[in-house]
C-alpha cells in the first residue's frame, strides 16, 4: 500500500451515520407506543421520514461521484427536518410524546445537522482537492 493510497471508513463509524441511527431508536420506541389510529395518521410518516435521515446518508456513502454524494446527503438534511421540525413538534402538540423527549430529538438533530453540514462541506472539500 502506497502512501497515497486513503483508508476506507465504514459506513457504520461515520458519527453523522450513528446520529442518524441514534434519532432512528429513539423514533421506534415512540412510534412503538402509539395506538394504532395515532400510527396511521402520522406515525408512520414520523417513522419513514426518521429512518430516511440515515438512508440517505447510506446511499449518498456508497455513490461514486460527490455531486450524488451530495444529492443523498442534501435528501438526509430535509427528511430530518421533516421529522422534527414538523411531525416531531406534531407530536409534542397532540400529547403523543412529552417535552423531554421531543427535547431529546432535537438535541440529538441538532448534532446531527452540524454534522451533516460538515459532511456536505467535506465532501465538496475533497473534489476540490483530488483536481
Amino acid at each position: 500500500m502506497n502512501k497515497t493510497t486513503k483508508k476506507y471508513i465504514q459506513l457504520k463509524d461515520l458519527e453523522v451515520y450513528q446520529l442518524s441511527r441514534e434519532l432512528s431508536r429513539l423514533a421506534w420506541k415512540i412510534y412503538e407506543k402509539m395506538d394504532w389510529k395515532q400510527q396511521k395518521i402520522m406515525g408512520d410518516q414520523f417513522i419513514t421520514s426518521m429512518d430516511s435521515v440515515g438512508a440517505n446518508i447510506a446511499e449518498g456513502y456508497g455513490r461514486y461521484h460527490y455531486l450524488d454524494r451530495i444529492r443523498f446527503y442534501y435528501n438526509s438534511r430535509a427528511s430530518m427536518l421533516e421529522s422534527i421540525n414538523h411531525w416531531s413538534e406534531l407530536l409534542l402538540e397532540r400529547k403523543v410524546i412529552s417535552n423531554n423527549v421531543f427535547e431529546e430529538l432535537k438535541n440529538i438533530s441538532e448534532k446531527l445537522s452540524i454534522k451533516l453540514n460538515n459532511f456536505i462541506t467535506a465532501t465538496y472539500n475533497s473534489k476540490r482537492n483530488s483536481q
